[in-house]
């Protein structure tokens, strides 16, 4: 019996019995489905999220109020955090890694014009804010380069707010009551949309000192610093303290680098993306136990089969190969089934529903494919071993 032989052998089994084939090869194709659905949603999520984080630039470090690691006790009188003032930001713009520096600050304010009124997210904003984080104008020009101390009263309207309040008239020029100030239009942004549940066209932009007033702060809610990408973040994160610790005297502020951040959540989302996967995995044992007891069914069922194969010279290596090819060739039909069922599915929920996520991570799946060889061979040893060692008379007098 040459390899030849055993190909055809294994192939006319698998014909004869196409039920007991349809069904093992079933539960493995459910299991690799399952685990490319479950990972493409996962990858899609992940993908989604760390790009509505990098639409603003990778490049980017945040400086907060008040230092949030532990300290070994208590700091008395000193321990108060010294706020971060509009002077603070100024002194970062002479960071040797700077290209743009912006004092931040928002709200919630009541904004008026043309007899019309609604409340929307005030945000107190440098003249380098669009710049910093990737935001295009669509009419006019972000806030000038004014005296960060006394600059001038001038607004910028989201693209919504700009529809509201004025439909499709030109706003520029017109003056914009914000709060109890009032602010002459010199701007229009390009629409956004919502990022992260924010919806950063229902909003104005006004001069970051403006906004301190109207919202009667003290201190910046956070300084943005947009570095150079060829620097080192170490360096950058060492030359900020290095400037605010010779102003405030200690380490009073928090640095925050966003690519510190972006690592975070995205092991955070590869952890999730891998949970999901195992849970997909449970589907494939649970095809693996199914196979491995039809794969017994079979060997019981053929006992006649075996001897007469025995006796005609087949050697028991050659009887391990026959059923061990059988596992395998289930296994791989149930995984490039559940490889096509599983990338459809995906396809047709990207297109189907829009708003959801997805994107099918082939390392996942390749990975569940090859799991499915394994598992087709693992199920077949048990089975193989137990042909083979069948005495050919004993096997030959079942029949």
């Amino acid at each position: 019996m040459n390899t030849v032989d055993t190909f055809h052998f294994a192939f006319r089994s698998l014909t004869a019995h196409r039920l007991r084939t349809i069904l093992s090869a079933s539960g493995i194709a459910i299991g690799i489905a399952a685990v490319i659905l479950l990972t493409s949603i996962g990858d899609g999520v992940q993908r989604f999220v760390l790009s509505e984080f990098t639409q603003f630039g990778t490049n980017i470090v945040t400086i907060t109020p008040g230092k949030i690691s532990t300290h070994g006790g208590s700091l008395g009188a000193i321990g108060s955090a010294r706020l971060l003032t509009i002077d603070d930001a100024m002194a970062l713009k002479y960071s040797r890694y700077a290209q743009y520096t912006n004092a931040s600050v928002m709200g919630n304010a009541e904004i008026r014009a043309h007899g019309r009124s609604r409340r929307v997210t005030v945000y107190g904003q440098g003249p380098d804010f669009s710049r910093a984080f990737n935001m295009h104008i669509g009419t006019g020009q972000f806030l000038p380069d004014d005296d960060p101390r006394n600059p001038r009263a001038y607004v910028v309207l989201g693209s919504k707010v700009h529809a509201e309040l004025f439909g499709t008239d030109n706003p520029l020029g017109a003056i914009l009551q914000v709060g109890g100030s009032r602010f002459r239009v010199i701007g229009v942004m390009a629409s956004k949309g919502q990022v992260l549940g924010f919806d950063l066209d229902d909003t104005v932009f006004i001069p970051t000192t403006r906004a301190l007033e109207i919202f009667n702060r003290e201190g910046l809610m956070e300084i943005n610093i947009a570095y150079q990408p060829n620097a080192s973040l170490d360096a950058v994160v060492d030359d900020i303290k290095r400037i605010l610790i010779a102003r405030h005297g200690r380490e009073d502020f928090t640095v925050i680098p966003q690519q510190q951040m972006l690592s975070t959540m995205s092991t955070i989302l590869n952890v999730l993306k891998f949970a999901v996967a195992a849970l997909g995995s449970v589907s494939l044992l649970v095809g693996a136990v199914g196979m491995v007891t039809l794969m017994h069914i079979a060997v019981a069922e053929r006992v006649a089969e075996i001897g007469l194969l025995t006796a005609l010279g087949a050697t028991r290596t050659r009887i391990r190969i026959l059923f061990l090819m059988e596992s395998t060739a289930l296994s791989t039909l149930g995984g490039i089934t559940g490889l096509i069922v599983g990338a459809s599915t995906a396809w047709l929920l990207k297109i189907l529903v829009s708003n959801l996520p997805v994107n099918i991570p082939w390392d996942y799946v390749l990975g569940a494919l090859g799991l499915s060889v394994l598992i087709g061979l693992a199920a077949g040893v048990v089975p193989a071993m137990r042909a083979a060692k069948l005495n050919p008379v004993d096997a030959l007098r079942a029949e």
